[in-house]
């Protein structure tokens, strides 16, 4: 028997009683754009003090303001019941083609097709695209009201994946593809040691803070306490931790933006096609698969987002601090992060579009866009 889709939620219900730091979240993100990008060259200090801040290669003021942000996520998330969604293989499979296979290959042909005449922002365009989201996507994936659970093991597969895929896919777009087609190659060597602590840094001490913090949570007083009492006091730091690190990744590179505008949207317009076209198929593809909602927003952005930080790592520990690679890797974020807090009331839009019978039960949380530790 066909069930009838669910009642089109009323957000600006909800939306009138958030708080205004909750209300306005896609306002204080643009905000923390512009204050990064005004700190980075009006103040270029400021830039050059955080960029010296590193360690094994990892800028330690934007791996702080990650983990801050992501641990409260992590935190959230269930852990017993992510069995379920490793039995999903229809929901892993199709993620791992997504990812792997399709949006690679659509990077690839949207950076010949709008950069054929420069090369190095060519280059770090196909870096961005094989650079698999493990971070943010968090984010958005909580503010969308997706599946918590199979955002982390999803997640999870994506990180194993990028540790032993990320220089093999390298080679063959940079230099085994194009000389199929006849197109220029470009040779780089990709450092299997700074992918992997790149992972390790952003997923895996959030992942076993978050795991810890639970699995101590719950068996010292059990999960109804747990979830009433802990996740709100430690929510609103996801929020703190993303405004951070968005000031922070656009004042290291704020006077390389604003010094070359004509190149940042050169680089943009592809990006944005890619963000949007990839998110629109996904939230198809699970539409047809009848994957329900949560799900197919877990799918859609986690094929949508990027791993900025590891594509600019790589771009700048390969090309140069100053190289095209290494602008086109900052230009990434610049745009996916307010593309994707768009693209999370587009998903909360479409949930109209599905079946009742799909939306999972076990995580009941408000349907506006709201901050994640409001959900």
């Amino acid at each position: 028997m066909t069930q009838s889709a669910p009642p089109v939620p009323d957000t600006s219900a909800v939306v009138a009683k958030l708080s205004l730091l909750d209300r306005f979240l896609p306002v204080w993100i643009l905000a923390a754009m512009g204050l990064g990008l005004a700190l980075g060259a009006v103040v270029p200090a400021v830039g050059e003090a955080m960029e010296s801040m590193e360690v094994a290669g990892v800028s330690l003021p934007i791996a702080i303001g990650l983990l801050i942000m992501m641990y409260p996520v992590l935190a959230k998330v269930r852990y017993n019941e992510t069995g379920r969604v490793l039995k999903d293989k229809k929901l892993v499979i199709t993620s791992l083609v997504i990812n792997w296979v399709l949006a690679p290959a659509f990077m690839f042909v949207l950076a010949w097709v709008f950069l054929a005449d420069l090369p190095e922002y060519r280059t770090g365009l196909i870096i961005v695209g094989l650079a698999r989201c493990i971070a943010m996507v968090l984010i958005w994936n909580d503010l969308a009201c997706g599946d918590r659970e199979a955002a982390a093991v999803l997640v999870a597969v994506n990180s194993v994946f990028q540790v032993f895929m990320f220089g093999v896919l390298g080679w063959f777009y940079l230099q085994v593809l194009p000389s199929w087609l006849g197109l220029a190659t470009t040779s780089a060597e990709f450092s299997i040691v700074a992918i992997t602590v790149s992972v390790l840094v952003f997923l895996g001490i959030p992942l076993l803070a978050g795991y810890l913090t639970r699995t101590l949570g719950e068996k010292a007083r059990g999960r109804e306490w747990y979830e009433a009492k802990v996740l709100p006091k430690i929510g609103p730091w996801a929020l703190y931790g993303l405004l951070f690190t968005i000031v922070v990744l656009f004042a290291l590179q704020g006077d390389q933006v604003l010094s070359s505008p004509m190149d940042v949207v050169r680089i943009a317009i592809p990006l944005l096609v890619y963000f949007v076209v990839i998110f629109a198929a996904s939230m198809v593809i699970g539409w047809l698969l009848r994957m329900g909602y949560e799900r197919t927003t877990t799918l859609s952005f986690t094929a949508a987002g990027n791993n900025f930080e590891l594509a600019i790592a790589v771009s700048i520990a390969t090309f140069g601090a100053t190289s095209g690679q290494a602008l086109a890797g900052v230009v990434g974020p610049l745009i996916e992060v307010p593309v994707l807090v768009a693209l999370v009331y587009v998903a909360l839009w479409a949930r109209r579009f599905f079946n009742g019978s799909n939306i999972s039960t076990t995580q009941e949380r408000p349907i506006a866009p709201v901050a994640p530790h409001s959900l």
